[in-house]
């Protein structure tokens, strides 16, 4: 087969400081000194306090205090109570341990105070590693980008990993994995974002199926989040396209868990715009070890315990029309164009739980 013609691209990569390594969660002191500040806000949600308290022993009177509201979707309620907690406690950092939700809520502080971030993921969501902030009110997510939310430094620890639920496991797995995908056919990829893509989606598939199998082993969550991490990448310099918009509009507008919709609607996301994307396709196929992408990526989230179906997750059928009209009133760039009819037919097969052809 002929190699592909060579594209035009530009590449202007954006990246933090990353310090990878089983117990790294030692190394947070050092690296608050490497920045030169003093007073860390330690944010969490609700079911990290305890994580949360294990990094303020570990700063002692560095630190200045602990916000563990962080919520789903970033309310924008939530985000000025954190902030008005910020400004109180005279916090200089923010110190973020846990998934999305918990990096996100750091994002919408440092939107407003420019106070550095240093994220310890818990799961595979890769915000830790984007420019990108969301906020949600009024039951609508505006997500935008902006230099001052990118963390300064990520410490990625896989023991903080190795109690995240098997069930979550998948579906943050599968939230990464979305990621690289989409980078694949994203307009601003360049050839280093497909590199990483096509890497990260290789460890994932590689993980996940072993984390289900073995959840405490430390091997396979280090490979994770390797997966994770590279798949952060490649959403930080490559952009979002249909499948980041119908998963911030069925998260922002319905409701819906986070990483469970990303597991739900990737496959029928990739079934869509497949006839656009060839060269992508033949990434993924390498990157998954399997032929049929969509399919793939369907069969790992059902054959692992993730959910398939936007019925399963709480999405109402009436609400297909209403979500189809969202989506194409104000759409994200796309391969293929977004036409009304396609996304509804799309947003039935993934309510049913379809395997895609």
């Amino acid at each position: 087969m002929r190699p592909h013609a060579m594209k035009s691209f530009v590449c202007t990569l954006q990246s933090a400081r990353v310090v990878f390594g089983v117990g790294a969660l030692a190394e947070l002191p050092r690296e608050l000194d490497l920045l030169g500040v003093r007073h860390a806000l330690v944010l969490s949600t609700p079911g990290h306090a305890d994580l949360a308290g294990r990094a303020v022993r570990l700063l002692g009177d560095r630190a200045t205090g602990t916000f563990s509201g962080a919520a789903m979707h970033v309310p924008v309620a939530v985000a000025r109570e954190a902030r008005e907690a910020a400004r109180r406690l005279d916090a200089d950092c923010l110190v973020a341990i846990g998934g999305g939700s918990t990096t996100g809520l750091a994002k919408a502080i440092a939107l407003d105070t420019g106070s550095p971030i240093i994220a310890l993921p818990t799961t595979y969501a890769g915000s830790e590693m984007t420019p990108i902030f969301g906020l949600t009110e009024d039951g609508e997510k505006r997500t935008g980008r902006d230099s001052r939310v990118l963390p300064r430094t990520v410490i990625y620890d896989p023991q903080l990993t190795v109690t995240l639920p098997v069930a979550l496991s998948v579906t943050s797995g599968l939230n990464a994995i979305a990621h690289a995908a989409e980078g694949l056919y994203a307009r601003d990829g360049n050839p280093l974002t497909a590199l990483l893509a096509e890497e990260g989606l290789r460890a994932l598939a590689s993980a996940l199926p072993m984390i289900h199998r073995a959840p405490q082993d430390i091997e396979a969550r280090s490979e994770a989040l390797y997966g994770a991490w590279l798949c952060g990448l490649v959403l930080a310099n490559a952009g979002m396209a249909l499948h980041h918009k119908l998963c911030h509009l069925l998260g922002g507008t319905f409701n819906l868990p986070h990483s469970e919709t990303h597991a739900v609607v990737l496959p029928h996301a990739i079934a869509f715009n497949a006839p656009s994307i060839p060269e992508a396709l033949e990434r993924m196929a390498r990157g998954l070890g399997h032929p049929a992408p969509a399919a793939a990526l369907y069969d790992l989230a059902r054959a692992h315990g993730a959910p398939y179906s936007l019925r399963a997750l709480g999405l109402a059928e009436v609400d297909i029309d209403r979500a189809a009209q969202l989506a194409i009133a104000n759409p994200y760039w796309n391969p293929r164009p977004i036409e009304r009819e396609g996304i509804r037919t799309l947003l039935q097969n993934a309510w049913e739980g379809k395997r895609p052809g």
